[in-house]
């Protein structure tokens, strides 16, 4: 009897954590409708912006951007869904060179100017995004964790919008596979951040 009270005792808990999860899930969505309700002017969504994506390994950022078309097809994808301009990575690649990008990841200021004088952006995108996988020796599984951190600049370097988020899960075999999954369940929380600040407070002197 013992045992079947704290069986059940085991399921209650469960339940109770599942239902705080739906609860936290349905917050967060709610917070992401409220910010994408945020009305944004036509001049500001016809200037451009020029989305670049690195790697963080180490504390070393890693800025080939034709390694990451899925990570920026994460954030850009729903950016041109909302109606902003940005540019494709092929764009980008054309007319920047990659050791300009590998510089401006390494917080050169004039590399950031340069380059998005090169494709006339009026706003730079710039995101890290950090993927750590391993094995958890306890339950002898994968795990997957990711965060990313994308800051809006106009093209002179003013702050417009910092955003950021984390998301973890068990795994198989396709670690990467589980990361980009685990990329796309927050990229709406950091695209709804990121528009509300664009609209906001884009052109504001």
């Amino acid at each position: 009897m013992a045992g079947a009270q704290a069986q059940g005792f085991k399921f209650s808990n469960e339940d109770e954590t599942a239902k705080a999860d739906r609860a936290a899930e349905a917050q967060r969505q709610a917070k992401v409708q409220s910010q994408l309700a945020t009305p944004c002017r036509d001049k500001i969504k016809n200037q451009k912006i020029m989305v670049l994506i690195g790697e963080d390994r180490n504390g070393v950022i890693f800025a080939s951007q034709a390694s990451y078309s899925s990570h920026v097809g994460a954030i850009n994808d729903r950016l041109q869904s909302l109606g902003l301009k940005t540019y494709t990575q092929e764009q980008i690649r054309k007319q920047v060179a990659q050791a300009e990008i590998d510089a401006y990841f390494k917080n050169d200021p004039d590399a950031a100017i340069s380059a998005s004088k090169r494709l006339a952006a009026q706003y730079i995108l710039r995101g890290v995004i950090a993927t750590q996988a391993g094995r958890n020796a306890i339950i002898n599984v994968n795990q997957v964790s990711i965060s990313m951190n994308f800051t809006l600049t106009g093209a002179n370097g003013r702050m417009i919008s910092q955003s950021s988020a984390r998301n973890e899960s068990y795994a198989g075999r396709d670690t990467s596979g589980m990361a980009l999954t685990l990329i796309n369940e927050r990229a709406d929380e950091v695209v709804a951040q990121l528009y509300t600040d664009y609209c906001g407070k884009a052109g504001v002197r």
